[in-house]
């Protein structure tokens, strides 16, 4: 197992159907917030292509941090203020109640969502908005719901209308088809950005949300490229002998951080993008890779193995002298930085097991966050209260989510074969 995840070159993976990931919440959060998320009022008068409701009530759920009553204990089915008896709402133990309703106007053909937030005890109007848009913005909608909603209850941003991106592989006869895929937060609405018979690693986004830079074998060799998500335009940025491997963007989106053996030995170097010239950060005999930006952009984690096996590493973001973080266990990889910086996540081994795990960087105490076998590339949601990653379930490749605080977990399987390779999108504006 010396090489797992540390190289990051070959996929593990096999039997992929295209198909959306399907939820499976595994953890809940005994702390979590009761939310009653009332079905909304269906005020169109035609079928709706979405359920509003259910979309706020699986998006808060998969969070963790917020627990929706099930539909069949409510009392009755309120979609106004005038409607609401809250002394009912407090029986059943309920600190918010979202209530709302769905509209059309047939000459522009634009939905109106329509959302209040209360205060079950002081009856109070917490928030309430409407949201206008076509047919296919519904599901937009109801992750719009769903954020605001996170965000009244807990004060921390929510994430339900950002995007993962993921590496699945299908097996067609003797052949390899692999896919790199960008889907919802959870896992619907996936569409196929590159398919490729070799190779597909390292998916990493922009800081504006709008382009995927990735590793692809389809020259028989590591190609870096960058991917408009939009557009699908994309552009090789490295090709030179040996590896091209491992990129990661500076937080003003203007440089990648990559790893090259271009003369002779994987060292890190910065790509920058608006003039195509290359900064070698490192110079020494060990292996150097799997570089992470700093949120400030002053620093750079990284894996080598200069001190006999993979450990992490931080160094001026410039280049200068490297200085060890991890000393727990013989193996630490895949570092990625926290939302504030105060913390670095990565790939632990131990006890034969490959975990997800945290760094305090002021008081270097750590900590582990999964507890399955082969858990393995780390990336952290935008507002930084979970994280996505790739793992093992009943013999299956899958995507996993942790809540870094919560302890919550849910699994994102796809229907048929494996997924790997997840990256979490940053805010994006739509």
């Amino acid at each position: 197992m010396k090489k797992h995840i540390f190289f990051t070159l070959v996929l593990l993976i096999s039997g992929l159907a295209r198909a959306d990931l399907v939820i499976e919440i595994d953890k809940g959060s005994r702390a979590a917030i009761p939310v009653a998320v009332v079905p909304f009022a269906n005020e169109s008068g035609q079928p709706l292509a979405e359920d509003i409701g259910q979309i706020v009530t699986e998006d808060l759920k998969r969070s963790g941090d917020i627990e929706p009553l099930d539909r069949t204990k409510m009392l009755s089915i309120p979609s106004k203020a005038e409607e609401i008896y809250f002394r009912d709402w407090g029986l059943l133990g309920q600190r918010y109640l979202l209530v709302g309703g769905v509209q059309y106007d047939a000459p522009s053909q634009v939905y109106k969502v329509r959302y209040e937030l209360y205060n079950v005890q002081s009856q109070q109007r917490v928030l309430g908005k409407v949201l206008s848009g076509k047919s296919e913005k519904l599901r937009d909608m109801g992750h719009a719901v769903a954020d605001a909603v996170y965000e009244a209850v807990t004060g921390i941003r929510g994430v339900f209308s950002t995007r993962i991106a993921y590496v699945t592989l299908e097996k067609s006869g003797t052949k390899n088809i692999y896919r790199l895929e960008v889907a919802d937060a959870d896992g619907r609405r996936s569409t196929e950005l590159l398919k490729r018979s070799m190779p597909i690693i390292s998916p990493a986004w922009s800081p504006d949300g709008k382009k995927l830079a990735y590793v692809s074998f389809e020259s028989q060799r590591p190609a870096i490229y960058v991917q408009d998500t939009i557009t699908g335009t994309r552009t090789q940025v490295t090709s030179f002998k040996g590896l091209n491997s491992a990129p990661t963007w500076s937080p003003d989106g203007t440089k990648l951080a990559v790893t090259l053996s271009k003369d002779g030995n994987a060292e890190l170097y910065v790509l920058d993008l608006r003039n195509n010239s290359l900064k070698r950060l490192t110079n020494h005999w060990a292996i150097d890779t799997e570089a992470s930006w700093s949120p400030d952009g002053r620093t750079i984690a990284f894996t080598s193995d200069r001190g006999g096996g993979p450990q992490i590493y931080l160094m001026d973001a410039s280049g200068g002298s490297p200085r060890r973080l991890t000393f727990e266990g013989r193996y630490n990889s895949r570092p990625r930085f926290s939302v504030d910086g105060k913390k670095v996540y990565y790939v632990h081994q131990r006890d034969g097991s490959f975990n997800v795990a945290s760094l305090d960087l002021e008081s270097g105490q750590d900590q582990i966050l999964t507890q399955t076998e082969m858990d393995e590339s780390p990336s952290v949601a935008p507002n930084g209260s979970m994280i996505i990653y790739a793992t093992q379930k009943n013999g299956k490749g899958v995507l996993a989510v942790v809540g870094v605080n919560s302890g919550s977990k849910y699994t994102l399987p796809a229907q048929f074969g494996d997924v790997r390779e997840p990256a979490w999108s940053p805010y994006i504006s739509r």
